[in-house]
């Protein structure tokens, strides 16, 4: 077990480096899924869930490599087993997107409901009743859902809500379906448009991603594919967010704006300075923050998966803002351990009331997911003296080097054996 330890007070200077999107790759490596050729997948980032997803795709039998030039070459020419364990999908959600592919490819799929962070319910009913009417037959006994189907039949996919994972397993299963399907109420996020024109690469017909009906016409087989993941929109907020907190200076390459439609306004709104320049978006606070609400919501509204680093920006703005979590329920975990640094928040259901105080105090806190793990990160960077952030390992499933990352810019943050004395 690790610590992360901060001596905060350090405004942030420099260019920093977006690494590839953890939520667009992972839907990469289960497409691989759908074909027995050769398939590259450019730009992943090196963190736990990929390992995760790269373990689960070689226990079916799929051959897994590197190709030497930032490149992870998977080939799923025969598939041993058609199971996802519970041993492997217990930590990490998006483990539960093989099922799609693999009902579609071979007629049988057998996966382990899935696990990962404790930040709610986020139950797969709509992956379920979405492959029930493309066809499939299925079965949920000890854990585990069994979905069998000769060959799956295009039709019409209505979403009570426009779940991302939901999306990406249905959308994957259609192209291999005997006939048209459109997905009604898809999600619209950056990652749900890389999927798609990933497998268009691999000779899929898809109009409509990015938009919340998608069109899939189903083909026979599959080919592979060679391509390189967007950049990761949640942790470009988090860098920008890092360098709003600590009134710094920071260009942060491989920001997109296209990808924080949500964000965006929310920071200028706040006082925070921000310049589309090529290639990223440089950061700068040049009077100081001030209160902003917010409610989360599907894309293009703001991210759930920003709304804890957001509230630690929050902590130390001027006035009070109220911060609505409408996607989890069990999102505001964090704010106890903010509480714990000096920041003022009450909680009365979904919603979140930060008064911003005049500073943060460094403590001992812990983690309980991995946007949390986060967001306490984020408040050590500008509170005073020492922070000491327990049980990392959340970290480290979503955040490449991110350590190595605020280190260059300036902070003073390492990682410790747990037991150790900073």
């Amino acid at each position: 077990m690790e610590k992360i330890v901060i001596e905060g007070g350090r405004a942030l200077r420099g260019e920093v480096p977006v690494s590839g999107s953890k939520n667009a790759g992972l839907p990469l490596l289960f497409a691989t899924l759908l074909t027995s050729e050769r398939c590259v997948v450019r730009g992943l980032p090196h963190v736990r869930d990929m390992t995760t997803s790269l373990r689960l795709l070689e226990q079916m039998g799929a051959r897994v490599g590197d190709d030497g030039s930032n490149g992870m070459v998977v080939e799923a020419r025969t598939l041993a087993s058609t199971e996802a364990p519970y041993d492997l999908v217990k930590t990490m959600r998006a483990s539960f997107l093989a099922l799609g592919p693999l009902v579609a490819r071979t007629g049988h799929a057998r996966v382990s409901t899935p696990g990962g962070c404790a930040i709610g319910s986020r139950p797969v009913d709509i992956h379920l009743s979405g492959l029930e009417r493309l066809g499939a037959s299925i079965r949920q006994s000890h854990g585990y859902v069994e979905a069998e189907a000769s060959r799956l039949q295009g039709a019409p996919v209505p979403l009570e809500f426009p779940s991302v994972g939901a999306t990406e397993n249905l959308m994957m299963a259609a192209t291999l379906a005997r006939g048209t399907t459109t997905i009604e109420n898809a999600a619209r996020e950056p990652e749900i448009i890389d999927l798609a024109d990933t497998l268009i690469a691999m000779g899929a017909t898809i109009d409509g991603a990015g938009t919340s009906t998608i069109t899939i016409e189903g083909v026979r087989e599959l080919g592979g594919f060679d391509h390189v993941v967007i950049p990761d929109r949640i942790e470009a907020g988090t860098l920008i967010i890092a360098a709003a907190i600590t009134g710094g200076d920071v260009f942060v390459r491989g920001a997109r704006p296209d990808h924080l439609q949500g964000l965006l306004p929310k920071l200028e709104e706040a006082g925070v300075s921000l310049e589309a320049r090529d290639g990223g978006l440089a950061v700068s606070v040049p009077a100081g923050l001030k209160a902003v609400d917010l409610r989360t919501a599907p894309f293009p509204g703001f991210p759930t998966d920003l709304q804890a680093q957001f509230m630690a920006l929050m902590t130390t703005a001027r006035g009070r803002s109220v911060m609505i979590e409408s996607i989890f329920e069990n999102r505001f975990m964090h704010v106890q351990e903010l509480v714990r640094m000096g920041a003022d928040i009450k909680i009365d259901g979904n919603s979140a009331a930060v008064r911003g105080v005049s500073h943060l105090s460094g403590a001992q806190v812990m983690a309980t997911d991995l946007r949390a793990s986060v967001c306490l990160v984020l408040a050590g960077l500008v509170a005073s003296n020492t922070t000491e952030v327990s049980r990392v390992y959340h970290l480290d499933r979503g955040y490449e080097r991110l350590e190595e990352k605020l280190t260059a810019l300036g902070a003073c943050v390492r990682r410790v054996p747990a037991g150790s004395t900073p």
